[in-house]
């Protein structure tokens, strides 16, 4: 059946007939046939299309879906049999906008509700691994330590540390932290350390990672 036949066809069965060996409705690749056959199904038969587009979000999921009570397939298949398409009918584009309207907020619906059920997701976080170089072999290391960490924030989280040598006599801190990134801005937390003029030289990220 060419497509110039098509608008001979009468029924849900004849149609699933004619696509049993074709991809299109015309020819191999997606034509504006296939546009008016699918906006022709579509107005006729709203809620099915909202049905079937609806069900096949749940793809994934079929196996795992709860059992239902499904209609016979004898019967479902006499009322196919029994009902008449007409795919080349008028088009009510008010009912084909409202069907589509009613799908979109739905499917918005059930992806806020998957999405709540989730909860929210954890907040993103880094290792950090810091560097902080004195002033000189005379500074007092332990002052200078104390000072780091009495720097509190909310999202900070101070770690383990160790002194490095670096030569003539001179050790650096080197101190682990934990932050979560969008509470604790690594280039105002230096800032801070280093407004330690009587301890601290510079500072510098030795490593950082994502947690």
């Amino acid at each position: 059946m060419s497509f110039s036949d098509f608008s001979k066809v009468e029924s849900l069965k004849e149609l699933n007939q004619f696509l049993t060996e074709k991809s299109y409705i015309d020819g191999t690749t997606a034509t504006q046939a296939d546009v008016t056959v699918y906006k022709a199904f579509q107005s006729q038969y709203p809620s099915l299309t909202r049905w079937l587009n609806h069900i096949a979000s749940f793809t994934e999921e079929f196996e795992s879906l709860p059992a239902g009570t499904a209609p016979a397939p004898a019967a479902a298949a006499e009322e196919e049999d029994d009902e008449d398409v007409d795919l080349f009918g008028s088009e009510d584009e008010d009912e084909v906008d409202e069907a589509a309207e009613k799908l979109k907020q739905q499917r918005l619906a059930e992806y806020a509700a998957k999405k709540a059920a989730k909860g929210p997701k954890p907040a993103a976080k880094s290792l950090v691994t810091l560097d902080v170089k004195p002033w000189d072999d005379e500074t007092d290391l332990e002052e200078l330590l104390a000072n780091v960490k009495k720097i509190e924030k909310d999202g900070l989280t101070w770690g383990a540390h160790q002194w490095i040598p670096v030569g003539f006599g001179i050790k650096k801190l080197q101190i682990n932290l934990v932050v979560e990134d969008e509470k604790v801005s690594l280039d105002e937390l230096q800032q801070e350390i280093e407004d330690d003029e009587d301890h601290v030289q510079s500072t510098d990220v030795a490593a950082m990672a994502k947690l």
